[in-house]
């Protein structure tokens, strides 16, 4: 059966959006990003190898062509939602009760450290596998584990303390 690179890509480009917007913070040049991610992928086709995880390959590919390009600009963007737009962001209706708690989980994940960030959107929202997640991250599995460990112990100390303080604050009023 031959590869049909076309069809894969096309199967990644939500994967690759959803990661794109969470390494440029704005959904403008995330779009920039997976179109850019996209021609280097066609030119490169013949460069990967089948049998290997192309979704991997390809997130590589972006996370690459994101990180040069801030080297070589040296600036900041900053992330589209700020505002409070979280509903937008969601892409759903929600339940009053649900969008404080989605709320409260994009505050408190923003907060942790990038490389935690990072590993939590590859392993948890994207689906890659620690060995993939390594790959695109250019460092070993077990380093992947251990920052997936403590991104979830962080984030859900931290989720607790912002519920903890939420149920004080009800007390008190």
């Amino acid at each position: 059966m031959k590869f049909d690179i076309q069809a894969e890509l096309l199967a990644c480009l939500p994967d690759m959006n959803a990661f794109a917007r969470f390494l440029a913070k704005d959904y403008e040049r995330a779009d920039d990003l997976v179109q850019e991610a996209t021609v280097r992928v066609l030119t490169a086709a013949d460069q990967f190898e089948p049998g290997t995880n192309f979704k991997a390959w390809v997130f590589t590919i972006l996370r690459n062509l994101y990180y040069n390009e801030l080297q070589k600009n040296r600036r900041f963007v900053n992330h589209a939602g700020a505002n409070g737009d979280f509903e937008a962001i969601a892409g759903l209706a929600s339940t009053q009760e649900s969008s404080l708690d989605f709320r409260d989980f994009y505050q408190v994940f923003w907060r942790l450290e990038e490389k935690h960030r990072e590993v939590l959107m590859l392993v948890g929202a994207s689906g890659l596998s620690y060995e993939d997640a390594a790959n695109v991250c250019g460092c070993q599995v077990g380093t992947i584990k251990s920052r997936v460990s403590r991104a979830r112990r962080e984030l859900r100390e931290r989720l607790e303390a912002v519920r903890n303080d939420a149920r004080a604050g009800l007390r008190q009023a």
